[in-house]
């Protein structure tokens, strides 16, 4: 899935400046890395607003469209108003596709329901993460990463070196000899 988005570039900078982009219904955001300077350029609210809701907008690689020339990047930080629905700032970095690069990514639990921890043992599962630190290729990013629970049973506990990563995808913590725990599942396999 190839993501867009159009962006302008900004010549005002400054507090009043941005004030006044964002009452003009844009967001003020900054493109940097790679071997370019930085560059601050604008992009539609409503278009950053809505994207940033996505999951897969936080991990994957975004064409970013600067007054007509295309630039792969990944959105790196955000903020947003303390208690308006708006974004207030949106920082992009430049990604070289053949380069890999380190992104968080976030985990789905499956079939936590199924597992005999909760069905036979009346145990519960804690997830312990809701993100992983991966390594790729940025054309080789997933969206998420899925934890099969299904055979989780009670007093065990789910690590990292359990997960199946997609092709291409390291774990940074695994590659650090860091085997965290994931998720736990409480209750003892009762002696029959």
């Amino acid at each position: 899935m190839a993501l867009e988005l159009i962006a302008a570039k900004r010549v005002e900078q400054g507090t009043g400046a941005s004030r006044r982009l964002r009452h003009a219904g844009q967001t003020p955001a900054v493109i940097y890395g790679g071997d370019k300077a930085p560059e601050a350029v604008t992009v539609d609210h409503n278009t950053v607003f809505y994207a940033l809701k996505d999951e897969a907008f936080h991990t994957s690689v975004i064409e970013l469209i600067v007054d007509g020339a295309k630039e792969p990047v990944l959105v790196r930080d955000f903020q947003m108003h303390p208690y308006k629905q708006q974004v207030m700032h949106v920082d992009f970095q430049r990604v070289n596709m053949s380069e890999k690069v380190h992104v968080r990514v976030p985990l789905h639990y499956v079939n936590a329901d199924v597992s005999p921890a909760v069905k036979l043992h009346g145990g519960r599962l804690s997830y312990i993460l809701n993100e992983v630190e991966v390594r790729a290729l940025p054309g080789n990013l997933p969206n998420f990463i899925e934890v099969d629970l299904s055979a989780t049973i009670g007093g065990q506990i789910v690590h990292l070196s359990d997960l199946k990563l997609p092709e291409g995808v390291e774990s940074v913590s695994l590659l650090r000899n860091e085997d965290l725990a994931i998720a736990s599942a409480s209750g003892k396999v009762k002696a029959e």
